[in-house]
């Protein structure tokens, strides 16, 4: 049993076709722009959450996070498995951190595997070496983070170092493991070609990487702290012009990979 906050059905950027998305709660970063801050604490949470009627505002509170067994999971990703067969699609674990809650992860990407579901994990790669090991042979794609180079400046914006998540990169790259890396872009402070050319350079070292994912910044979750009573650190961050994403997708095409902004 674990707690999940939210099933996406139709999710088409949480890796290869049509998708059903699962996000699993609690995450040990605290990443400035996160877009699911409802995914960082581990337990179950209450919402409030503020609707509109003929002029008057009422509030509702809400739980957010579940407690579920993996045969609830597994129904529902039952109801969706034409769409996800027909288009290519599969299953990903996302969060928060899926990590996070580990034994959970494994039963749900086994229990997946064996329906014939392809399984993907969407994850930041802080986490314990041994908890990757566990999923590895149950996990058909890793979604993987990389959201800087410079660890203090990655320390600054996360609340973690990168070397555990580097550390693991490499360890799912000899493995053999299907790996794509989504960047998170944001202006001024991870998009200097100083980090890029970083970025490329530490890619190269590792064996072969399917897909980089541009993940440019948007402040559409920044709404979702006020229900939590949660202050957002980026209230002034702009958003990238389509030029500077192409200046990026560039250099990492100029390298050799292949590249999708999302």
């Amino acid at each position: 049993m674990g707690i999940v906050f939210n099933i996406q059905r139709f999710a088409v950027q949480d890796g290869p076709g049509i998708r059903t998305t699962v996000f699993l709660k609690g995450c040990p970063l605290s990443c400035w722009w996160c877009h699911n801050p409802e995914g960082m604490d581990p337990k179950p949470q209450r919402m409030v959450r503020k609707r509109t009627l003929r002029g008057r505002v009422f509030e509702e509170e809400e739980e957010v996070g579940k407690e579920m067994e993996v045969a609830e999971v597994l129904s529902i990703l039952h109801r969706e498995r034409v769409v996800m067969e027909e288009s290519g699609g599969g299953v990903t674990f996302s969060g928060g951190e899926p990590l996070m809650q580990p034994d959970f992860l494994r039963d749900l990407l086994k229990a997946a595997r064996n329906e014939g579901f392809h399984t993907a994990v969407d994850t930041s790669g802080f986490a314990p070496a041994k908890h990757l090991e566990q999923i590895l042979p149950f996990t058909s794609l890793f979604l993987y983070d990389i959201k800087g180079m410079d660890d203090r400046i990655h320390k600054q914006y996360t609340g973690v170092s990168n070397q555990v998540i580097l550390e693991n990169l490499k360890f799912l790259s000899e493995s053999g493991s299907r790996i794509q890396i989504r960047i998170p872009l944001l202006k001024g402070i991870n998009d200097s070609e100083k980090n890029i050319n970083e970025t490329i350079l530490f890619l190269k070292s590792l064996y072969e990487i399917e897909q980089i994912d541009l993940l440019p910044y948007h402040p559409t979750g920044q709404s979702k702290y006020q229900r939590f009573g949660l202050k957002y650190r980026l209230p002034e961050q702009e958003e990238m012009t389509e030029e500077e994403i192409n200046r990026v997708d560039r250099l990492f095409k100029k390298a050799g990979f292949r590249t999708k902004p999302l």
